[in-house]
């Protein structure tokens, strides 16, 4: 047992009358610091981890003031740090019209129908249909809800985000027509017979739509900020690297009232969008910028869309449409290589979203060349998503220093179809989370939300079993990409605090290191792994305060 009766002191000394705020006890903490994996116990002082070890070393940290949790022998782990949200939208989408519950097209319709009769002339947006899981997989168009919606715009989005669905009310508004051309990076779907518009939008053609819906009020922003928070400390979420979507300084600025308000019960670590990195840069930003509870400096860029809306960019064609994807119009123009080349010469970390195999491809091939360009730093490159991988280039990643920054759930959602689209051969290296670990790969976790859960637990339980949600593939889907719950415990705290600057600061149970955790109802480290999916956080901590409580 003498991993638990080490003991490490932060070099703050505490005088004769100081004693530890809150210690907790008589645990199965793991601590992800390879020093000392394992302890039962820890202590904090003004938010920060003082001591871990035995109960009984701890203890001696306890004094009259001292609040002492016992654990009753729960496992503890760090905070999750969750790599890629679109927060805001998340917690918009908590208040909007819920689609992805639709198993058919008449479901699909009537929800639409309800939320119509219910708010007669207000927009319709959120949604997060996916149509896979209806028996004929068609997709879903305006026809289905124009006679129940006249009166009332409607704009739903795919879960992906990377197609939408508008009445023809919408349509309309937007002056988008049977002769209105396909924007660069968009397709406007058209009826294969009359190409009249269906009513969906894919990438690029959605933009037309965004700038009518109207604005949300500052009071409409807190309100959704509060909702994703509350969703964040049920499920362990201690830290989130927000990647905006819509609403962008916006959002920021909402996160620093609620900082102000003393409501802001996660650490945001948030992007600009790539079009924005001279403001950035001329300010003086670099990554990263800010204090422990907001961060900023950080800028996001789009090479393609995605693999349900067959707008992911492959060398191959897909197999049940004539299309190799769609490249975003600022990489067809060249805006995009010009934009972050600039960016990294300003020191300001890319994250960039590929998930064909040729987009992820295009992408290593612009980090390449200004790496041999732009002045050495620690720029710590990320790939958003990196989900379909051509065999040549793990070893560019590696080679290069580019963190893959993946979402597991998306294993277990797309393995459902994604052999239909693209066949076996390239599936073989589609979430390939083993083979980015074997090649030296650093790789970060996340959930996309809310194109996935935002559940940590889910996302490790997807990335141990690769058992689709459909049930298909109880041994996993591809089960030699699944990797251990050791590894995927990592992905969700040291390795996303290292793709974010933050690895001194949080991702391990260490001392000095800021005291964010959590407290799950089963062992995820003995049981079956099959069984994770059940497990629930039962306490969540941030900077030594409980904020969550099952």
């Amino acid at each position: 047992m003498k991993h638990l009766v080490y003991l490490f002191l932060i070099p703050i000394f505490l005088s004769a009358q100081q004693f530890a705020d809150i210690v907790f006890t008589n645990g199965k903490i793991w601590t992800v610091d390879h020093s000392v994996l394992e302890a039962e116990a820890l202590a904090v002082f003004n938010g920060r981890i003082i001591a871990v070890g035995s109960s009984k070393a701890v203890l001696k940290f306890a004094g009259k003031g001292t609040k002492i949790v016992d654990l009753k022998k729960k496992r503890m782990l760090p905070g999750f740090i969750d790599n890629h949200t679109h927060f805001m939208n998340g917690g918009f989408q908590l208040q909007s019209v819920d689609l992805r519950t639709a198993k058919s097209e008449n479901e699909f319709a009537s929800i639409i129908k309800k939320r119509s009769d219910e708010r007669p002339g207000k927009w319709i947006t959120g949604g997060d249909w996916d149509h896979d899981l209806w028996k004929s997989g068609n997709l879903p168009t305006k026809g289905m809800i124009d006679r129940y919606t006249v009166n009332t715009p409607v704009f739903v989005n795919r879960y992906d985000g990377h197609m939408a669905l508008a009445n023809s009310y919408v349509l309309k508004l937007a002056g988008i027509t049977k002769n209105t051309p396909d924007p660069a990076g968009g397709t406007i779907v058209r009826d294969s017979v009359t190409g009249e518009p269906t009513g969906l939008l894919k990438d690029e053609a959605m933009s037309s739509i965004w700038g009518l819906i109207p604005a949300p009020t500052d009071d409409d922003m807190l309100i959704a900020a509060r909702d994703g928070l509350d969703e964040a400390r049920k499920h362990g979420v201690t830290s989130i690297q927000d990647m905006a979507y819509s609403n962008g300084e916006r959002d920021i600025k909402t996160y620093v009232e609620l900082n102000r308000r003393g409501e802001l019960t996660a650490r945001m670590n948030c992007v600009s969008y790539i079009s924005n990195w001279k403001n950035l840069a001329f300010s003086g930003l670099q990554s990263p910028f800010g204090d422990e509870m907001i961060r900023i400096g950080f800028v996001k860029a789009f090479v393609d869309g995605s693999l349900g809306s067959s707008t992911a960019l492959f060398f191959e064609k897909y197999l049940n449409e004539d299309t190799y994807g769609l490249p975003m119009d600022v990489v067809i123009d060249g805006r995009l290589e010009r934009w972050v080349t600039s960016a990294d010469s300003a020191r300001l970390q890319l994250r960039v979203h590929a998930i064909g195999d040729s987009a992820n491809s295009l992408t290593l091939d612009m980090f390449e060349r200004f790496i041999n360009k732009n002045p050495l730093w620690d720029r710590r490159l990320r790939i958003e998503h990196a989900q379909h991988i051509h065999p040549k280039d793990f070893k560019r990643f590696a080679a290069l220093g580019v963190i893959a920054s993946v979402q597991p759930y998306h294993a277990i959602d797309d393995g459902r179809w994604a052999v239909k689209r693209i066949g076996e051969e390239r599936c073989k290296t589609t979430y390939p989370f083993r083979t980015f670990l074997d090649n030296g790969v650093k790789m970060c976790f996340g959930s996309d939300w809310t194109v996935g859960p935002l559940d940590p637990v889910l996302g490790i339980y997807a990335a141990v079993t690769r058992r689709t949600i459909d049930g298909a593939n109880p041994g996993g889907w591809h089960p030699e990409q699944k990797i251990s719950v050791k590894e995927a415990i990592e992905c969700y705290t040291v390795n996303n605090a290292y793709a974010a600057f933050e690895e001194k600061e949080k991702g391990s149970i260490s001392i000095g290191k800021l005291a964010d955790l959590v407290v799950l109802s089963d062992d995820i480290l003995s049981i079956d792994p099959a069984a994770i999916e059940r497990v629930k956080v039962d306490m969540t901590v941030l900077g030594g305060k409980i904020i969550y409580e099952r």
